[in-house]
């Protein structure tokens, strides 16, 4: 079994405190070893191994963990962001134009323009990817786009209560009947999680329990779209249910807060939705002095987070959003990987997988420092430079 080295890093960001200084657990002058796509020994530069990659005194991080994206999905919705710039709200709504062109696309299509933004994803940093079904709306396009979700990455999540699809207008409560049982039992061999849009427009609390219950019941763990147009029962539902993430919280109440902080649910902030729809950014240094568990992610998706960069969203966050650079970088790694309850991701520790990014710059605050410019160097993907 061969194995490698990144050798000669700079600045190495473990998210590991006993292995390095700091609650990045920073490491200088530093090398990663790895075998078989898992990391073996974090230490000193120099260390010797089959294969050696040079990071020239650069910054090497742990690769992004994206726990919240909608990669699946044909059609365009650019008309809509422009008139939205122009001061048309945002609303939920919009998500039937992309379940009309995602019903209309083949499977190549979905599979074709998936693996494209998936790629895209990669070369951004991000190693780490939750994708979302949500714009079939039906048993056979739900499936389908599960299928297609499945073949790019484990983390898969059935959102078939993302809206009220047209052949069930007026009759909510029959179509979260159907998504709990009928549609449920297709898709659910092919999710790892389950999801509801809890919001005005979409479902309330009570519809929303109904359709995490029933997926609960069927080995699905739990995750769901709260507060994200205003204050709202999402995030207590989440709470109260043992979500995995609570996702936008956009609107948070004291005591959405404080529950938040007295759970395991991680707030997972959206910043590029929020840029994207011109709603007010969610003030993270109130759930982080509180003490609740942080994720970012970038929502890529058609109608309101058309993005894939992770270093945007960090950006957004340590300027709007009151963090530090490095709660985002935790939030953008360590904290997607609790928010999808994973140990093996978002560090680089021994045991850990390797996925690493080096970057051009030589401190992770470039990435806040210098917004908008790429500066992945390198991508390390389970010990695999590509």
């Amino acid at each position: 079994m061969s194995s490698a080295v990144v050798d000669g890093i700079g600045l190495l960001v473990t998210n590991d405190p006993t292995v390095g200084e700091g609650p990045l657990g920073l490491v200088r002058n530093a090398s990663v070893v790895f075998q078989d796509g898992v990391v073996i020994a974090v230490g000193p530069a120099g260390q010797v191994a089959d294969r050696r990659i040079d990071a020239g005194g650069r910054c090497v991080i742990p690769g992004f963990v994206d726990s919240h994206t909608h990669l699946v999905f044909a059609g365009d919705r650019g008309d809509e962001f422009a008139a939205r710039m122009a001061g048309r709200p945002y609303e939920a709504g919009g998500i039937r134009v992309s379940v009309a062109a995602t019903r209309a696309a083949t499977d190549d299509e979905l599979r074709t323009l998936a693996a494209a933004r998936r790629a895209e994803a990669r070369r951004a940093g991000i190693t780490t990817i939750e994708i979302k079904s949500g714009y079939g709306l039906d048993v056979a396009h739900e499936t389908r786009c599960l299928r297609v979700a499945g073949e790019i990455t484990p983390e898969t999540t059935f959102l078939g209560a993302h809206v009220v699809p047209p052949e069930f207008a007026g009759r909510i409560d029959d179509y979260v009947h159907h998504v709990s049982t009928d549609m449920l039992d297709a898709v659910a061999p092919h999710a790892r999680w389950i999801d509801a849009f809890c919001e005005v427009g979409a479902f309330d609390a009570e519809q929303c329990r109904q359709v995490l219950a029933a997926g609960r019941e069927r080995g699905l763990g739990l995750r769901l779209h709260a507060n994200q147009l205003g204050h709202g029962p999402g995030v207590q539902l989440a709470v109260e249910m043992g979500c995995a993430s609570a996702d936008h919280c956009t609107y948070l109440s004291d005591a959405d807060i404080a529950a938040l902080a007295g759970s395991d649910t991680v707030a997972t902030f959206l910043p590029a939705t929020d840029f994207s729809t011109r709603q007010p950014y969610p003030n993270a240094r109130r759930v982080i002095d509180a003490g609740a568990t942080v994720a970012i992610a970038t929502n890529c998706n058609p109608g309101s987070s058309y993005t894939t960069s992770m270093s945007f969203c960090i950006a957004l966050a340590v300027r709007d959003m009151h963090m530090t650079p490095e709660e985002a970088l935790l939030a953008a790694t360590l904290g997607g990987a609790l928010a999808l309850r994973r140990d093996d991701v978002g560090v680089l520790c021994p045991g850990a997988r390797a996925d690493l990014v080096v970057l051009e710059a030589p401190s992770y605050t470039h990435l806040v420092y210098r917004p908008g410019v790429p500066l992945v160097h390198a991508v390390v993907q389970r010990g695999i430079a590509g």
